[in-house]
């Protein structure tokens, strides 16, 4: 509606004039947010002896814990299971796993209830079988319930695609954008790296693997590179002086360009079957000076996946080496002061679960790191891509990305822009990981950096108090228009998000129990911003909807009531509306039957125009004086009976189907329009 347009613009203005005067830095902003953000995590729980001892063991303390446990002295057993957990090794969590568990509802019990939801996580993540199966799902069930909240994202953009006449403002729409054939090949292509400023796209592929012994195909895995030119890709040339007949990929570059790590099998002078190698510019701007970085770094098993810190001190990567938490763990390793690498480290059981988890990137200006996994406890497919955060106390609880990026088939092999404005990574639409083509897309909120600041709030019903517990979630970024997944509300009527800290956003609440909620903000640290809008019921008087003795013209102070009649029903296509006008006894029969119609067929006119609203989806009736709700008496009873009342309700299936075929007929067949 063009009305809206006025109405943001103008409400903008203020805010956008406070902001521009009154900016903070970025490296303000970003310390504000990691500040805030390691308030809400700063009772991390941290297990001291990973990578200390493999195993931890205490016969007589856990002696004293069974004791306890079997006479149900479960106070006393708390700090004495909490003390004995902490030093957990790695071992513990497939060995121990029991006692995790207890260590989670005991804390609910007598602990800090956040601190019990992370032992509840981390049983689950390293869970057995011969665990409590059915309290097992009762809780992921429940950690589901409160982290899965986003709303299918095509039902989503039909609710928009349902306001596209009328809107002039609505939610960016990123498109994963396929690299094309200058890059793809028919070949399986992966493991993308940058380089150079973004303008150098390093990535994996098996174009080369050859034919032999009749049918078979050998693999052959080599690196390759693309150059970007303005906003295209070059076609992908072989990288000259890494590759040879051996199988290499999965590498990243240094952030000055001269160290370039990756993965080589098979080789002669390997330690595992895939290790991990270094390479260094030489000053012909040639690859050389190849060596492979050793068994503190490498294993008897396979190392890849290499990915460097900011600061080129830290080397993360991925190995399915024994000792590890699950199938394939991510691993760390710093150098040393003689430039050489230290021993690799486990990133712990917060990251790492009894599954696979591998591609770790790190980011190029943040201290976040992103992976690749199948083991934690909200995915929306096979692999699934997260990010962590480092803090002061240990890597942040792991973040799924959203399904803008993450959807039923595997998401890995990937890295981001040092602008945080695209990713890119390899996409496969099936589940066995074949046919993996490299793919572009913007950057969604959920997978920024800097989306670490939390807006939260509940939706009340103005009149009654009550919470509505069923609507769709929308974040509008007015700035930047940056993608933000929509989100059902939770089942106790609360919603949350991670935004960019300073920023100005618009708030879109709707649903089909209340009028649709519509406000701006700007987030200054963390916010809850609670939402109050009036109920659905099964008729509605509108106290501003009263005409002038004698007259159905329309008054201003009636738009505001009519434009939510109007969003409703765009937001709820498969809703009806009967609008229904009544008069008092004063003046004849006939004169306040044609009266009455005249007002409803006014408002009926106006929500069709304004609205765009199908007119087989709007009915306007006049009863004039025949059904009054009180007795008049005096003025006041009159004025009671003089009233227009909506009643909106969702007809039959029937009536939907009709409903429908008489839309496309008076749309000409374009409703509702898709975006291809």
């Amino acid at each position: 509606m063009e009305h809206l347009k006025t109405i943001w613009t103008l409400a903008l203005l203020p805010i956008i004039s406070f902001s521009l005067a009154q900016e903070p830095s970025i490296e303000d902003s970003i310390a504000q947010g990691k500040s805030e953000f390691y308030k809400r995590i700063e009772n991390q729980i941290q297990f001291e002896n990973v990578n200390r001892i493999a195993y931890y063991s205490d016969r007589k303390r856990l002696l004293q814990i069974r004791n306890l446990e079997k006479n149900q002295k479960w106070r006393e057993l708390y700090p004495i299971l909490r003390e004995y957990t902490l030093k957990f090794g790695i071992e513990n969590f497939y060995r121990d796993t029991d006692l995790l568990w207890r260590m989670a509802r005991l804390t609910e019990l007598y602990g800090d209830k956040n601190e019990a939801v992370q032992w509840y996580k981390l049983a689950l993540k390293h869970r057995r079988q011969e665990m409590d199966a059915r309290k097992a799902q009762e809780i992921q069930d429940s950690l589901a319930a409160n982290e899965n909240q986003y709303a299918p994202i095509d039902y989503y953009y039909e609710l928009v695609d349902y306001r596209k006449e009328v809107d002039t403002l609505r939610p960016p729409r990123g498109k994963r954008l396929n690299m094309g054939a200058l890059v793809n090949s028919t070949a399986e292509d992966y493991g993308p790296a940058l380089a150079q400023n973004d303008k150098i796209l390093i990535f994996t592929s098996k174009r080369n693997s050859k034919i032999k012994r009749g049918f078979d195909q050998v693999a052959n895995e080599d690196l390759f590179i693309s150059r970007k030119w303005g906003d295209f890709w070059s076609a992908a040339e072989p990288m000259e002086g890494i590759n040879t007949q051996l199988n290499e990929g999965s590498a990243c570059v240094s952030a000055d360009g001269r160290m370039l790590i990756f993965s080589r099998c098979f080789s002669p002078d390997g330690v595992g079957d895939c290790d991990l190698y270094m390479a260094t510019l030489t000053e012909d701007s040639v690859w050389g000076d190849i060596r492979n970085l050793g068994p503190q770094v490498n294993s008897i098993s396979w190392d890849s996946h290499p990915s460097l810190s900011h600061s080129g001190d830290t080397l993360f990567f991925a190995s399915d080496r024994i000792g590890g938490f699950g199938l394939s763990d991510i691993y760390f390793s710093c150098r040393q002061p003689n430039g050489e690498w230290g021993p690799a480290q486990n990133v712990g059981p917060v990251i790492n679960t009894r599954n696979s988890e591998v591609s770790p990137f790190y980011h190029p200006a943040f201290d976040v790191l992103y992976f690749s996994s199948n083991g934690q406890l909200l995915n929306f497919g096979e692999f699934d891509i997260y990010k962590t955060y480092k803090t002061p106390r240990g890597w942040s609880d792991p973040l799924n990305i959203g399904p803008l990026v993450n959807g039923p088939g595997s998401e890995f092999y990937f890295t981001i822009d040092s602008q945080s404005a695209f990713l890119f990574y390899a996409r496969s639409e099936e589940t066995n990981m074949v046919n993996l083509d490299l793919f572009s897309f913007p950057l969604p909120m959920e997978a920024r950096p800097d989306a670490d600041t939390r807006l939260s709030g509940t939706v009340y019903d103005s009149i009654s108090g009550d919470i509505f517990k069923k609507g769709i979630v929308s974040i509008i970024d007015l700035e930047n228009g940056i993608e933000v997944s929509p989100k059902f509300l939770k089942e106790d009527g609360t919603f949350e998000f991670y935004l960019i800290n300073n920023k100005n956003y618009l708030l879109i609440i709707q649903g089909d129990e209340f009028f649709r909620i519509e406000e701006l903000f700007r987030l200054e640290g963390d916010m809850e911003l609670n939402a109050y809008t009036q109920s659905i019921s099964s008729k509605i008087k509108f106290q501003s909807i009263e005409f002038d003795n004698g007259k159905s013209d329309l008054k201003p102070e009636m738009f505001a009531d009519l434009y939510k009649v109007a969003d409703f029903l765009i937001d709820n296509p498969d809703f009806k509306l009967i609008i229904s006008g009544h008069t008092d006894s004063d003046g004849s029969a006939e004169f306040n039957l044609k009266l009455s119609q005249d007002r409803a067929n006014s408002i009926r006119d106006f929500i069709t125009h304004f609205g765009k609203i199908p007119s087989s989806r709007v009915t306007a009736v006049g009863f004039g004086s025949t059904k009054p709700i009180v007795e008049e008496k005096t003025e006041e009873d009159k004025r009671l009976n003089r009233r227009v009342e909506f009643e909106i309700y969702r007809p039959s299936k029937e009536e939907l189907e009709k409903m429908r075929r008489d839309i496309i007929e008076e749309s000409e067949g374009d409703w509702p329009a898709k975006e291809p």
